[in-house]
């Protein structure tokens, strides 16, 4: 029977085996649920081949995740919207179906990424990439994390749900994405002089999610719970950023470390850009610090040390206008930043809260919102070129324009080692 139009909100059960596309789409199971709709396991009658099928509570804020998916499908990182179905007033995306299920289980679940310096580089080069080309082509995600990362087969990484994506390059929409990854210019803080901010870049902001990705797959947890004064972890990487990540997550590099100094620049304007960083993601020997002491091959199969626990985060979404990138919004935006310094960043937000919470990184959490393989090489990576990297934690680069990512050239693929393929047999994968 064909689907008629139900409050899936109320009851996402309810168009279990109904059709869709002219009947030639049965939705057969419930793959999740959220403020945005309901995500169904479709399966092609004529082919049998799966999808998924996402449903949306508005039709009308549907256009604009549909035009922009549609613009960036195409590349390889990014999942494929294969095709809108309007019926019954409803609006269905049908979606490639991801084999492997989320990032954020393959790193909860202990699936061997955490520790394993190969995989690590693998999974986030690919975000990286999705990520600047969609930045290449005018697109913001603002919802980064690894719920919105699809995994298939060898470790394939494919960046999906822009439900809260937009063009403009700097937005008023304050609180837009998830608690543990926005950025602390994305919340609409006081700064020194109690003035509240105007607007953020969402690019920027892109580049500071994607630093708590980093972090989610090398240590399994996040640093913070938010990026907020309130939050005391958060404060006391604010006061002393110098130490914190070596102090609350020790299973890091101090490689690793360094870059993270860069990536969680508050001065937005300073932040490191998405060629510079992953440029240092292919430089960096280890990600963790068993490793950087062995100096050795990762064994095949290596567990998550830290126990990790599923929790669902409030949904958030700031009903504030988007503003244009106008002159007086950029003089905004320099204002923000004139109160930063390299050396210190004590006292620049405003911290009228004194909740205590504590100093120590939080589990990671599934956190939902409105919108919602290989050991690594046996030789050694090439010493990092001094000069391609700031070593100032802020340096002056911006990321508000982005050009090419960096290829490696024949003679530089040919230094490095050949990789076993035939090894991904051996790791300890429940979904892939």
């Amino acid at each position: 029977m064909a689907p008629t139009t139900t409050n899936t909100a109320q009851d996402p059960q309810a168009l279990l085996n109904t059709f869709i596309d002219r009947r030639s789409i049965q939705l057969v199971s419930v793959l999740g649920v959220g403020a945005y709709g309901v995500v169904y396991l479709g399966v092609h009658v004529p082919t049998s081949r799966r999808y998924a099928v996402k449903l949306l509570n508005n039709p009308k804020a549907a256009e604009t995740e549909i035009t922009l998916h549609s613009r960036v499908s195409a590349h390889k990182g990014v999942l494929t919207l294969e095709k809108v179905v309007r019926e019954n007033n409803q609006v269905y995306l049908v979606l490639e179906y991801a084999t492997g299920g989320d990032l954020f289980s393959a790193i909860t679940q202990q699936q061997g990424i955490a520790s394993n310096n190969f995989a690590i580089r693998h999974i986030f080069t690919q975000i990286l990439d999705a990520v600047q080309y969609c930045h290449q082509q005018g697109i913001a995600h603002r919802d980064l994390k690894p719920e919105n990362i699809l995994m298939f087969s060898n470790l394939q990484a494919k960046l999906a749900d822009f439900g809260l994506a937009t063009t403009q390059l700097v937005s008023a929409e304050f609180g837009c994405g998830s608690s543990f990854y926005f950025s602390p210019e994305c919340q609409g803080q006081l700064v020194k002089n109690k003035e509240r901010i105007k607007g953020y870049s969402t690019r920027q902001n892109d580049v500071w999610s994607l630093g708590v990705i980093l972090i989610n797959l090398t240590a399994g947890r996040n640093p913070w719970r938010q990026a907020t004064m309130k939050d005391q972890a958060f404060a006391s990487y604010v006061k002393r950023p110098q130490g914190f990540f070596k102090r609350i997550l020790p299973c890091i590099s101090d490689e690793l470390n360094d870059l993270l100094l860069r990536i969680f620049c508050l001065d937005p304007s300073r932040r490191i850009s998405l060629p510079e960083l992953r440029l240092r993601i292919q430089y960096i020997r280890s990600f963790t610090a068993t490793n950087e002491k062995k100096n050795a091959s990762i064994p095949p199969r290596v567990i998550a040390k830290l126990p990790v626990e599923v929790e669902e985060a409030k949904p958030s979404r700031s009903s504030a206008p988007i503003v244009s990138f106008t002159q007086s919004l950029v003089h905004t935006l320099c204002d923000y930043s004139n109160g930063f310094s390299d050396d210190t960043f004590d006292g620049f937000f405003d911290d009228d809260d004194d909740e205590d919470d504590d100093d120590e990184p939080a589990i990671v959490r599934r956190a939902f919102v409105v919108k919602s393989p290989y050991p690594a090489p046996t030789a050694q990576v090439p010493s990092t070129p001094a000069a391609c990297f700031s070593t100032s934690p802020c340096s002056s680069a911006s990321s508000f324009d982005y050009p090419s990512t960096p290829r490696a050239s024949p003679a530089e693929l040919n230094k490095k080692a050949a990789i076993d393929v035939d090894a991904l047999n051996h790791l300890s994968f429940t979904t892939f």
